[in-house]
């Protein structure tokens, strides 16, 4: 019988034993900052001369690891272990391989906040924020191997007279994950142990700014118990080795998230038949999204200014779900923006890795800063700045919540993705437009509708086109197995993260029909 899934839950920072216990965790951490971390290629440790500095962004001259970057000729040694090791993992009892993730969740989950002690000083994270994405991490471990023991027996299908059928699933073989910085540890682990889970290897490059993290999750899935060269860790340069293994004929899949600019790159080449390729290479990926928040006439407008405010600035905006839109109906337009303006001034900002006392953090690195920056000048000529607008890169990278209200719904700031704390208010004359506009993007991830009138909601249930939708909600926090994540369009291919056929993507379908 398969152990029903529970979401992992969220730590109550209100209590002061659970205060007691981060602080804690962060010391620990601070003492192992600056610290020099390998590639781990078959098992193996291997240390180079070229290194990745991991910085933190609170606080720029602090380092956090100086990790080894992984050249072209390693990660052919990658490759060539991954597609060894394949060769037995595949053989692996689903629910032997199953039994490490949750080996490796329980390791964890003991060791929880020390793992959101890394965030908050690798990625800047909030308390909050960080528990929430370690929390994840133990959701996707958790999820995943009770979805492979469901898969592993195959589907049942019809037999008849003289002849019994079997649909089964087997694994496709190696594969490649490019994990993102925005949740470092939670994406990163999902996009890794669903593949392997289901019998598949992994080349793991994880994100230029946040590798030092990963390097402790593979600490993990070893202590754990998982066999060399099932996943492999290569962090380099994507224009060193990234393409590389993305166009190398033995790739099977890439699990990408990220850009959209990125993610076409990689789709174009992976679209390629190199020379001694048999297959067409599969494409899993997570692109990101201009994601609205739409409030009617009808609609609690206290929840309505909460729900645009958390889900703009919470972890700055740096979610590919993140409301960087609210389209407001005529008649609550000026109230709406009013109340969200008043909240957003009281937000506080500044370094995480310290206390618990700020809401936001610092954005990844200078060159987010000077992104989100450039689109706050943008903004001042494309809407009435009402709050924010300004941002400090002196010690760490800390930019203030930013509101813009009456920006036009084609504006660059209404149409391209910023990836910051910066929201842009529309205005509309009724629920028909409401919805208009928020289509009017080549994205579809996330969006939600705030109101009271069902009619309305049913009407946004069908027209309303991104992958996730929530009423009466904001726009982020997707749990694993309860609000399986991914959307349409330009966001990527909706595979639906923490669903219930994400594993099918690393998985083919075989037909056996037996006469006798």
């Amino acid at each position: 019988m398969v152990v029903p899934y529970r979401h992992e839950p969220f730590t109550d920072f209100s209590v002061e034993e659970n205060q007691i216990a981060y602080q804690k965790a962060l010391n620990y951490v601070k003492g192992q900052l600056g610290k020099e971390y390998p590639l781990i290629i078959n098992g193996e440790k291997i240390f180079t001369k070229d290194k990745t500095v991991s910085e933190n962004p609170s606080s720029r001259n602090e380092v956090i690891g100086y990790v080894s970057k992984c050249s072209e000729e390693l990660a052919e040694k990658a490759m060539q272990a991954a597609f060894e090791s394949f060769k037995t993992w595949k053989k692996w009892d689903p629910a032997a391989r199953a039994n490490i993730l949750l080996r490796a969740s329980a390791i964890i989950r003991r060791r929880k906040h020390e793992f959101s002690a890394w965030l908050s000083y690798e990625a800047g994270k909030p308390w909050k924020e960080a528990d929430a994405d370690t929390a994840e991490a133990i959701d996707f471990l958790e999820y995943y191997a009770r979805q492979m023991l469901r898969l592993k027996d195959g589907i049942e299908i019809n037999s008849r007279d003289g002849e019994n059928n079997r649909f089964s699933y087997i694994p496709l073989g190696v594969g490649v994950t490019i994990s993102p910085w925005n949740f470092a540890f939670a994406i990163m682990a999902g996009t890794t142990v669903a593949p392997i889970v289901a019998g598949n290897t992994v080349l793991l490059k994880p994100a230029s700014t946040t590798p030092v993290v990963s390097y402790k999750f593979m600490e993990v899935l070893l202590e754990a118990g998982l066999p060399k060269g099932v996943v492999n860790y290569i962090p380099g340069s994507s224009s060193e080795m990234g393409d590389y293994v993305v166009d190398h004929p033995t790739t099977r899949f890439i699990n990408f998230t990220g850009s959209k600019e990125v993610g076409l790159h990689i789709a174009e080449k992976a679209a390629k038949v190199q020379e001694g390729q048999i297959w067409m290479k599969r494409m899993v990926s997570e692109m990101g999204g201009k994601n609205t928040i739409i409030v009617d006439n009808e609609a609690d407008l206290e929840l309505a200014a909460e729900s645009i405010v958390y889900s703009a600035f919470g972890f700055s905006g740096q979610k590919c779900s993140a409301c960087s839109r609210a389209v407001i109906h005529q008649d609550v337009y000026d109230e709406v923006l009013a109340n969200v303006v008043a909240k957003t001034k009281e937000l506080t900002v500044g370094p995480t890795y310290k206390d618990n006392s700020k809401f936001m953090g610092p954005v990844n690195d200078k060159a987010a800063f000077d992104k989100v920056m450039d689109y706050v000048e943008i903004g001042k000529g494309e809407g009435k700045l009402m709050t924010g607008g300004t941002g400090d890169d002196s010690e760490g990278y800390f930019v203030q919540p930013t509101v813009f209200a009456d920006v036009d719904p084609k504006a660059r700031i209404t149409q391209e993705e910023i990836f910051g704390p910066v929201v842009a208010f529309i205005k509309a004359k009724d629920f028909d437009e409401l919805i208009d506009i928020a289509n009017n993007t080549e994205y579809g991830l996330t969006g939600a509708v705030i109101s009271n009138n069902r009619d309305h909601l049913e009407q946004a249930r069908d027209d309303y086109h991104v992958g996730n939708l929530y009423f009466n909600r904001g726009c982020t926090a997707a749990i694993v197995g309860y609000h399986p994540f991914g959307g349409f369009n330009m966001s990527g291919t909706d595979s639906k993260a923490g669903g219930p056929d994400y594993l099918l993507h690393f998985l083919q379908p075989k037909t056996v029909s037996d006469m006798f």
